[in-house]
């Protein structure tokens, strides 16, 4: 019974079509995972390079404030200003 079976589905055994289907769900899924790898990436990097002017002016900020260019009510005010 099982032999005239594989005859009509020409030949295939039912491990060749899991292989088959499971090699379909592996490409796809790669697929997927590979776009969302690239607009992870495109977004975390607008991100950092919008966010970059704001903590290097609060770094400047610091550094002002080590120096003694400016005060600390001046240095509390602008920190403020800044992370606002």
């Amino acid at each position: 019974m099982w032999g005239n079976m594989m005859t009509h589905m020409g030949g295939h055994s039912w491990g060749h079509m899991l292989l088959g289907g499971a090699m379909m769900v592996l490409f796809w899924g790669g697929v997927i995972t590979l776009v969302i790898f690239l607009v992870r990436g495109l977004t975390s990097r607008r991100r950092h390079t919008a966010s970059r002017p704001s903590s290097s002016a609060l770094e400047l900020l610091e550094q002002r404030y080590a120096r003694g260019e400016i005060d600390r009510q001046e240095y509390e005010a602008r920190r403020r200003d800044l992370e606002s």
